[in-house]
């Protein structure tokens, strides 16, 4: 009996134990049944009535375990049961996945479908396939993050690689965007990060022409920052493109008409694009000779600056609540 009353239980696991080593089929209350028959016929009444006493004594204290338990799982004490459930303060959407997600609305309705890639990839997917040559900087550890026990393992500097992928298992038409965020090995300022978020695009098909590209992007301009948006096409110098392009639009504070944000020029750079290089296409599986493609890129940040004005790139890493409250009503 003295037992039974100093059991203890402080969860269920611990009351299902006690349950089983006294109250089951196998329980040693059993097992006393069990042997009941083997008591000589003179003690029988006496034994009979403890075996008894005991498991009732043991049931009883099981139940006010049970109980014990259950009431303090009920327990409401840690809850303020006084407080209101309203204002129930929200969330919000971070400024980069707002925008990223409004750049890929965009083009998804101009018919391009979503694709993805690792992060961490190989020398291949992410210079090789691309056109750069075994010397081009970069390579270097300036530039990029390679993986100290694997020279051939780095994290991606852009989202090429994901294009690459893409290329490699499918033949065209293809027409993808390819977001995701890239890695490089700079100092963190207000200008720069070591890691950000691109926006890349591909479209492959036959007879696909600059004009084609143009146009697309022009369209994504005015969807983006509004109906009066015109853009400018600077050439350049892309390894997997060519020609290559640098695209201006005009200077959404100022109107085109000259600020300190576009540095008086009307004008302010938000990507790179081009013609696929014939050598990424055969690089990847397709044939040049009838297929020709465009590609373009843009940094999330670099849009989310444009349209939120965001002057400090490290303000979209350091997680300020009073900084994300601003976009709420952007969600």
């Amino acid at each position: 009996m003295a037992e039974a009353e100093s059991l203890q239980a402080h969860s269920a696991e611990e009351l299902e134990s006690l349950r089983l080593k006294y109250l089951s089929k196998k329980g040693l209350v059993s097992q006393l049944m069990a042997d009941f028959r083997n008591v000589p016929a003179e003690q029988k009444r006496e034994v009979g009535m403890l075996i008894n006493k005991a498991k009732d004594a043991l049931t009883e204290r099981f139940n006010a375990l049970k109980a014990e338990l259950s009431t303090t799982e009920d327990d409401h004490s840690g809850l303020d049961l006084t407080r209101t459930p309203y204002p129930v303060r929200l969330g919000t959407r971070h400024p980069l996945s707002i925008v990223k997600q409004e750049i890929v609305d965009i083009f998804s309705r101009m018919g391009f479908t979503l694709a993805d890639g690792p992060e961490v990839e190989d020398d291949w997917h992410v210079f090789g396939s691309m056109n750069f040559a075994d010397d081009h900087p970069a390579r270097d550890m300036q530039d990029t993050f390679f993986i100290e026990s694997h020279p051939d393992v780095l994290l991606r500097t852009h989202t090429s690689s994901v294009q690459s992928r893409v290329m490699e298992k499918n033949q065209p038409p293809i027409r993808v965007i390819c977001p995701g965020r890239v890695y490089r090995n700079e100092a963190i300022s207000a200008r720069a990060h070591c890691f950000f978020h691109q926006v890349e695009g591909l479209y492959i098909d036959r007879d696909v022409s600059f004009t084609d590209l143009k146009q697309v992007l022009l369209t994504f301009a005015r969807e983006m920052f509004g109906a009066d948006t015109q853009i400018r096409l600077r050439p350049s110098y892309f390894p997997f493109t060519e020609p290559s392009a640098e695209m201006d639009i005009s200077c959404n504070i100022c109107g085109g008409e000259g600020c300190a944000f576009c540095k008086h020029t009307g004008w302010v750079e938000i990507l790179g694009c081009g013609m696929v290089d014939p050598n990424v296409l055969e690089s990847n599986g397709i044939d040049p000779n009838i297929y020709k493609g465009y590609a373009f890129g843009m940094g999330i940040e670099r849009i989310t600056n444009l349209k939120y004005q965001v002057k400090d790139l490290r303000l979209f890493s350091e997680n300020d609540v009073r900084f994300l409250d601003e976009f709420m009503a952007a969600n």
